[in-house]
This record gives C-alpha cells, sequence and structure tokens, in this order.
C-alpha cells in the first residue's frame, strides 16, 4: 500500500500533490500512470486515488472514494517534552510517537534546557513521515516552543502529569489512572525539572509521577510515557 499525505484533499476530485509527495512518488517509488494510492489527509479521512499524471514537481491524481476513520473523543494523548541537545534525539522521538499513537506534542523550554530554539517544521516533516510509515490516518498537532512557565499559565481541562525522578514510589506511572481522559505530561529536560518548576506545575493541578527506578534519557521517558498509555487505553477498549 502507497500512502500519501495530502492536508487539503477533496472526495471526488482532481488533486494535485504536493511537491515532496510528487517526488517520492515519481522518483523514489517510480509509480506510473494508472497506478492506484491512497492518500490520507491526516484528519482520520483515508482516500483512494488513481495517478492521472507523474512528474516529479507535480502529480495529478483522481480521487475516487473516501474511507473515514473514527477517532475516540474521550481518549487524547499530549506530550510536553523539553527539547534534547541533540535534536536527532527529539526528532526519535517524535517518529516513534507518532508511530505508536500521540494526538500532540509541545516542546517546552524549561529551566535547565540545553536547547532552546526549535524548528518545529522539521518536526512536522518527521511526523507526516512517520504516519504514512506507520499507515496512520491522523497527523498528530506538533505545536510551536513554549516556555514551561507560559505552559502552566494556561488554562487545560487535561488530566495533567509532570514526571519527574523524585516523585514518591506510589505516584508510579503503572498505577495512575490515565486510560479515560484527555491526558497531557510533562517530560523535562536532561537536568530533570528544578524544584521549582516542580512546585509550580503541582500549584496548577499537575499530578507528580514518577516512571520506575531506572534513570531515563528525556526522550526515552517520554516514549515510555506514550507506551504504557496506549497500553492501558488499548486494554480498556476490549
Amino acid at each position: 500500500m502507497y500512502l500519501f499525505y495530502q492536508s487539503d484533499i477533496i472526495n471526488n476530485s482532481i488533486c494535485n500533490l504536493s511537491e515532496d509527495e510528487s517526488r517520492h512518488c515519481a522518483q523514489v517509488l517510480r509509480l506510473k500512470f494508472g497506478d492506484v494510492i491512497h492518500i490520507t489527509n491526516g484528519k482520520g479521512s483515508l482516500f483512494t486515488a488513481t495517478l492521472n499524471e507523474v512528474h516529479h514537481k507535480q502529480c495529478v491524481v483522481s480521487v475516487q472514494q473516501e474511507h473515514r476513520q473514527q477517532k475516540s473523543e474521550n481518549f487524547r494523548l499530549h506530550m510536553a517534552i523539553a527539547p534534547t541537545k541533540n535534536m536527532d534525539r527529539t526528532e526519535w522521538f517524535v517518529e516513534k510517537a507518532v508511530e505508536l499513537g500521540i494526538d500532540e506534542i509541545t516542546p517546552i523550554i524549561c529551566a535547565r534546557s540545553e536547547r532552546r530554539e526549535i524548528k518545529t517544521d522539521r518536526l512536522k516533516k518527521v511526523a507526516i513521515s512517520a504516519m504514512k510509515q506507520s499507515l496512520k490516518n491522523f497527523l498528530p498537532q506538533i505545536n510551536e516552543a513554549v516556555p514551561l512557565k507560559k505552559l502552566l499559565e494556561q488554562p487545560i481541562t487535561d488530566q495533567r502529569f509532570i514526571c519527574f525522578g523524585d516523585a514518591a514510589d506510589e505516584a508510579n506511572l503503572a498505577h495512575a489512572k490515565v486510560n479515560e481522559y484527555h491526558n497531557l505530561f510533562l517530560i523535562g529536560p536532561e537536568g530533570d525539572f528544578t524544584a521549582q518548576e516542580i512546585t509550580a506545575a503541582i500549584e496548577k493541578g499537575y499530578q507528580p509521577l514518577n516512571l520506575g527506578k531506572s534513570r531515563l534519557r528525556t526522550e526515552t521517558a517520554a516514549l515510555h510515557v506514550v507506551s504504557i498509555v496506549n497500553f492501558k487505553q488499548a486494554a480498556t477498549a476490549y
């Protein structure tokens, strides 16, 4: 199955693929006139289309059928993560989180952050690639980086957690009730959150959470949360 992404695709129409997708179609996959492909809008729809014109700068397709996937309105996973000094590690997290299933990612700048400038356009490209690779029809929302203090000031209706190394043993992720709600998790930088940041988050209603006895890298901790939360959500769906 060849899956492409086009945010503005419309059913029963003639559509031009973006230049990036056209290049992948024509030069990488070497598809030809008449070949059938699938296109997602990243919002839950999967379209069947036939190639009318194939060119590395612009492929033209005839969109013939739409299949709509419904997403749970009760469950939502939002990860606010401090970007790592090495952006490859943050991009790795985004890729794997999208493959496993995540709804929203917000880079946060903390007191101990070693990286304060984030190219969110690059993260969005990684997310799109991972969505297509894992044959998903929902593209997670990738937000611009925001200071942790500003995020804490925002009115949030989600169930909120802050993960840090010194959280009490009884506040382990394994026991947290995160499977039926909109959930927001905070993951700090390499040096973890400061005591002041933890206190500020708890005062804003964030529940402290520990991820076990091992000291995890930032991106590993975040992916651990994504894995466990998705497992909990899937287990209750059956």
